[in-house]
Order: structure tokens, then C-alpha cells, then sequence
């Protein structure tokens, strides 16, 4: 039987739209198994999972487990653990790590300061810095949430890992299984699914040059999913692959049509038209699931606006 994620490739099924939103990320190094849900289904202590999950919720902070890639034997509790928050908002992009002995302070972490890019609480609490290493590349390898996840992710971030990308984890939960191998890219937040090694080294090389690669790309989870669609089209339409040269400032409609306004930091603005349609013909949006025809984000039109527009716009 074909996977999901075989089907979604064969059906050339659409990446843009498709990343999972988040202002700021909050990653937590758990090693061993995970579960379904790994915050409470892992080694992690489930009260403090759920905790966890209740202090972020609304506030924009979505939370993630990571671990190093490799075999994942039941260790116990390590002693120190990596803990990192990302901030993917353009014009105050941020990454910082600290180390840990106990996850429980991260309860005493202000979530709404840390959903609205404001790093302190992290620093003062945790002792975080700015990280100055490679960016992160996030393979989602949750076989427990679907198999593809594992079958591909796994020896995506293995690949990764032994070829000298020293930021490379495996993390839970992305969305999208049918995309395997996902992967979050930090700080920028650009997620990326199909991925291949030589690919993601090229993302990665971007990234440290403050570009993004459109090829592959899910979307910026910063943005709701039309504004994820739109700003990847409008990079495609200008040229414009500087990293935080685009903001979605706008998005004006429901369900299943949107006009999207998209800001260049030299101030040209665009306007985009994204349809939620339904991808024909079905197919499983998990290994194992009902055949189901998921929302897609197709964009209508892409249209700068001229200066009178931009003006009437402003008023």
C-alpha cells in the first residue's frame, strides 16, 4: 500500500500554505520516545507537559521536543538539557539557546511577551544568549504521529547530522505528514517539505547569507496559511529572496477566498488573491486515514500596487 506521502507526490499536491503557524518557537530537548502527543506521551512529565501546552496556548509560542538524531534508547532523564525560543516575526528575527536541568522553569516563562518577539524573559530565566551557530534544521521524525515521518525523517536528519550540519534535530510534531520529509528552518521559520539533503544544505547556506530558498517551501509560519501562500508568490513574482524584505500586513476576508496585502521594506506593496480549494482526487492525509481532500491554497492573482493605490491605501 502506498504511503501518504508517496500518494501526495505522485498527485504533485501544493507545498505553499501548508506550514504549521507560530510566532515564536519554544524547543525543549527530550531524548528517548515520543508519543502521538510527545509533550505528554514522552519521557517528559506529563503534568508539565500539559502545563506547558495550557501556558502557550493563544499566545502565538508553539512548543516542540527535539533531540539529536541517532538511535533513541530509553536513556532515563538527562541531567542538562538544550532549550531554545525563535522568534520568525521579519524585522526582529531571533534565535536563543540556554541549557537546563530543570524544564519545570519553563513555566515561569512570560508566553505573551514571548509570542509578541520580546526575548527576556528566556535570557533571565534560562541564561539564554543569542545563538551564534549554524540555523537550526528541524526534521520532523514522529513516527507515532505517521510512519512517513519516521520512513523519511529519520534518515533525512541522520544524513543531515553526519555530513556536518551541527544544527540538525529531529523534533515532534510539524503538520503534514504527506510533505515527509518536513522540516522547520530556524530562525526565519520557513518550513520545507520533500525535503533532500542537498536541498536543505542549500537552504541552509541561505540562510546564513539572510536569503530564503523558495524551491520546497511550505511557507513562513509567522503567517496564517493565505499569507504564507501569498508571500511565497510575491517572492517568486519579484525576485525577492532577501529574508525579511516581505511582510504580510494584511489579510482581509474568510474562508475560502482572501486579498492578502504583502509590504516590501522599500515600501511597494502587493496585492494577492488566495482560494482555499479542495486537492482533487482524495487522498489519506495520514497513513492509515479515510481518503479526504484537504484544503489547498491556490493564489488567483499577484498585483503591485501604484503609488495612488499605495497612498489611498495608507489613508
Amino acid at each position: 500500500m502506498s504511503t501518504c506521502a508517496t500518494v501526495s507526490r505522485d498527485l504533485d499536491e501544493p507545498l505553499a500554505g501548508t506550514a504549521a503557524t507560530a510566532r515564536t518557537w519554544l524547543l525543549l530537548e527530550q531524548p528517548g520516545p515520543w508519543g502521538t502527543k510527545a509533550l505528554t506521551s514522552s519521557h517528559l512529565d506529563q503534568a508539565l507537559g500539559r502545563a506547558l501546552e495550557a501556558a502557550a496556548e493563544g499566545t502565538g509560542v508553539r512548543i516542540a521536543l527535539i533531540r539529536r538524531p541517532g538511535r533513541h534508547a530509553d536513556c532515563g532523564t538527562p541531567a542538562v538539557r538544550q532549550v531554545y525560543a525563535a522568534h520568525t516575526v521579519p524585522g526582529n528575527v531571533w534565535l536563543h539557546g540556554a541549557m537546563t536541568s530543570d524544564p519545570e522553569q519553563l513555566l515561569d516563562l512570560d508566553f505573551t511577551a514571548l509570542g509578541m518577539g520580546d526575548p527576556h524573559t528566556f535570557d533571565r530565566l534560562l541564561g539564554g544568549r543569542p545563538h551564534t551557530g549554524d540555523p537550526l534544521a528541524l526534521v520532523c521524525t514522529n513516527g507515532k504521529r505517521d510512519r512517513c515521518c519516521a520512513l523519511l525523517g529519520r534518515p533525512l536528519a541522520a544524513e543531515l547530522a553526519a555530513s556536518g550540519v551541527t544544527g540538525a534535530w529531529e523534533v515532534t510534531h510539524l503538520g503534514g505528514h504527506r510533505f515527509a520529509p518536513t522540516l522547520l528552518i530556524l530562525p526565519f521559520g520557513y518550513a520545507y517539505g520533500r525535503a533532500e539533503a542537498p536541498h536543505i544544505k542549500e537552504v541552509l547556506q541561505g540562510v546564513r547569507e539572510g536569503r530564503v530558498v523558495v524551491e520546497g517551501c511550505r511557507g513562513r509560519s509567522a503567517w496564517e496559511r493565505p499569507g504564507q501562500a501569498a508571500e511565497l508568490a510575491v517572492r517568486t513574482a519579484a525576485h525577492e529572496y532577501a529574508a525579511d524584505a516581505l511582510t504580510v500586513v494584511a489579510t482581509d476576508g474568510t474562508a475560502p477566498r482572501w486579498e492578502v496585502t504583502v509590504a516590501h521594506a522599500d515600501g511597494r506593496l502587493w496585492r494577492v488573491i488566495v482560494a482555499q480549494g479542495a486537492s482533487l482526487p482524495p487522498r489519506p492525509e495520514s497513513c492509515g486515514s479515510a481518503l479526504g481532500s484537504p484544503a489547498r491554497m491556490d493564489v488567483v492573482a499577484v498585483r503591485e500596487l501604484i503609488p495612488t493605490e499605495i497612498d489611498a491605501t495608507s489613508r
